[in-house]
């Protein structure tokens, strides 16, 4: 029963990984080769709710996943993600998979009914993301803070995670 199950489970998964769009491949090899300052992704003044239903408007016209990026400007794994994904080859991947929103959720203490609305109740690490499709379900269920140590990933790792979802 054991060796059923576990085959079934390596069965899900080669059939995920194989709907998964092929992941950029990054050109540079460490973090550290990002362009230097890193960007400020999140505004603060920003009103998130607009923001996520104009990009979740704009995900479904255009077929596309929506990507809600929750963190804040103070946190160095999100401006180091902020920076990979404007890589060129990070970019034009991103760009054809995904609409891309910032929401910034200070130290964890504001906009939290934004990830509330799709289950995530506790936003524990960020940068935390959130992969929603066309039915507004949440795809990424149970890996939305995966990359919120970005700092100690290579810069492949974080474009395979965003690979994988798309």
């Amino acid at each position: 029963m054991m060796r059923r199950l576990a085959l079934a489970l390596a069965a899900v998964a080669m059939v995920s990984a194989a709907q998964a769009a092929p992941a950029p491949t990054v050109k540079i090899t460490s973090l550290a080769q990002l362009p230097t300052p890193l960007p400020l992704p999140y505004d603060e003044a920003a009103n998130p709710h607009i923001q996520v239903a104009a990009a979740k408007a704009q995900a479904k016209r255009e077929h596309k996943l929506l990507l809600i990026d929750l963190g804040g400007n103070w946190c160095p794994d999100c401006r180091l993600l902020a920076a990979l994904m404007r890589e060129p080859e990070v970019a034009a991947f991103v760009q054809a998979h995904y609409v891309v929103v910032t929401v910034d959720v200070g130290h964890m203490t504001k906009n939290l009914d934004i990830p509330a609305h799709w289950g995530v109740h506790f936003v524990t690490g960020v940068p935390s993301l959130l992969v929603v499709d066309a039915r507004d379900k949440l795809l990424n269920e149970g890996h939305t803070t995966a990359l919120s140590d970005a700092r100690h990933m290579s810069p492949q790792a974080l474009a395979d995670y965003l690979a994988r979802w798309a």
